[in-house]
């Protein structure tokens, strides 16, 4: 979640430049360069499930990244990140069960006070943004969590975030390439590494140990580590509210901590060679403590 917020405050430097359209799209197209390039999957060794379920992810991660930037664009980074967070809130609430059910409100409580809507003067397009990035967001939880299982490694990653650069590159590509520069191809290669390859790849990881609902509600600490992030780099000041929501958030996210163990499972069969080590939950890591 850190690299995905400094990640974004240093893209809002590149909207001026190349928009951000453009930013999301330079970060999208590197990332699935440097995947690909470094994991080699073999896409014979995938089955056709696995394979599809890769593509719509790379899909999800497009829609997703360019979708949020538009929404930064407009709104201030912890109210983007907020709405967004409705996504895998949501997914929470879905698959949670029993007293689970409480820390996804506990979290809802923090947005709300992120957001405070009764101030009204919020950017419509930008709420609009955020608002289907986090629909994105939702999808992707619950793919990546399905290739994670099914693909050894960051395999199912190498697979998926070459389309989501594809599918920036239709959507956005031909606008920017008149403005690129030696100097922002460098930038977006850095950036990539950032967000999307580092917090990614570990998010997979991630949810091979957790539920999604458990995964969900501890994604609640984002938007309170956006708005730190947005008042040390953007200079984006908060208020009490919003200072009140950060509160909220984390006492979610703690909780979710404690009850979000998933059981151990099988490793996943796809991949072989020396780099394919299977990533299980062994039987010491069934307690609470999953981070």
């Amino acid at each position: 979640m850190l690299c995905v917020q400094l990640g974004l405050a240093v893209s809002v430097g590149l909207f001026d430049r190349v928009g951000p359209e453009g930013a999301a799209w330079l970060r999208l197209a590197w990332a699935g360069v440097l995947l690909a390039v470094a994991v080699r999957p073999r896409l014979s060794s995938f089955g056709r499930k696995t394979l599809v379920a890769c593509v719509a992810l790379g899909v999800v991660t497009a829609g997703m990244t360019m979708l949020f930037m538009q929404a930064v664009a407009r709104l201030p980074l912890g109210t983007a990140s907020a709405l967004e967070f409705l996504g895998p809130l949501t997914v929470a609430v879905v698959r949670g069960h029993g007293g689970r059910k409480l820390w996804p409100v506990l979290a809802a409580a923090g947005v709300v006070l992120l957001t405070q809507p009764w101030h009204g003067g919020a950017d419509l397009p930008g709420v609009g943004f955020a608002l289907a990035a986090a629909v994105c967001w939702a999808c992707y939880i619950l793919l990546t969590q399905w290739v994670g299982d099914e693909v050894s490694g960051v395999r199912g990653l190498a697979v998926s975030m070459p389309v989501a650069g594809i599918v920036a590159t239709l959507v956005s590509g031909p606008a920017v390439f008149v403005h690129l520069t030696w100097q922002l191809l460098l930038a977006g290669l850095g950036l990539a590494v950032l967000l999307p390859v580092v917090p990614f790849s570990l998010e997979m990881l991630a949810l091979r140990r957790l539920t999604t609902a458990a995964f969900g509600t501890l994604m609640s600490l984002e938007p309170a580590l956006a708005l730190a992030i947005g008042l040390v780099v953007l200079h984006q000041v908060p208020d009490a509210g919003a200072v009140a929501g950060i509160a909220f958030v984390v006492a979610a996210g703690v909780g979710a901590e404690r009850t979000g163990a998933r059981e151990p499972s099988a490793p996943p069969v796809i991949g072989t060679g020396p780099s394919d080590v299977a990533v299980s939950c062994p039987d010491d890591e069934t307690g609470p403590r999953r981070r």
